[in-house]
């Protein structure tokens, strides 16, 4: 067997990146920036048409299925951890059909509720040139995650009380890594996590584990 993600950690890849490296498996990172047309060419558009990152190329024996090629960042990470994790109570993988259940609403509902608006967030607060920079967008986009961060807030606080300091259960579970990884963009939304201090502490504690840490610190000698 051999896995290959393609993608740089400062983009979604750092999801299946993250998941690879909590659940300890060996894989070929291809250091793919999405920058200049990279992922135009017509070697990248064979394996996503889309042509955008990750990918993951999963090279299995012919009998559990030949060769898996898969793009989305959160089917990337879900697909890890469903089919290369063990199901054993303590790894990402969930352990049971109601674990199961809750990596896939959550990591839906980070997709569909707060990603877009969390992008945004960092864009505008952080990541582009000063003069580039749309504050009123972000504050827009804020406005709209007060709601989606009041769902998780209360969620996390359920958790809390049930002893379970994490998402899905009692442990980190893909659940966390594919919420965290995009709630971790609206941090620099001050006053909005301030608001919502168990989240918060959530997030910190899902991006300084070591193998999110790991992932990270391959970005930091990624391509611009």
């Amino acid at each position: 067997m051999s896995l290959t993600i393609y993608g740089i950690a400062a983009s979604r890849a750092v999801r299946p990146l993250w998941a690879a490296t909590e659940l300890g498996l060996n894989f070929r990172h291809v250091n793919q920036t999405y920058q200049g047309g990279a992922t135009r060419s017509p070697e990248f558009l064979a394996l996503n048409p889309n042509g955008q990152i990750p990918v993951l190329v999963d090279e299995r024996p012919a009998q559990q299925g030949g060769v898996v090629l898969l793009w989305e960042s959160m089917a990337c990470a879900l697909y890890l951890a469903r089919h290369h994790g063990q199901p054993d109570g303590c790894s990402i993988t969930p352990a049971t059909v109601g674990e199961d259940a809750q990596a896939l609403r959550w990591s839906f509902w980070a997709v569909t509720q707060a990603e877009a608006d969390a992008l945004c967030v960092l864009m505008h607060r952080m990541v582009l040139a000063p003069e580039q920079r749309r504050p009123e967008w972000a504050q827009a986009a804020e406005r709209r995650l007060a709601q989606p961060l009041r769902v998780l807030e209360q969620q996390l606080q359920r958790q809390h009380e049930a002893g379970q300091p994490y998402l899905a259960a009692a442990r980190f579970t893909v659940a966390d890594l594919c919420v965290a990884s995009v709630l971790n963009w609206a941090r620099p939304a001050r006053e909005l996590m301030a608001a919502h201090p168990l989240t918060l502490d959530w997030i910190l504690r899902c991006i300084e584990r070591p193998a999110h840490l790991a992932v990270k610190a391959l970005g930091r000698s990624a391509p611009a």
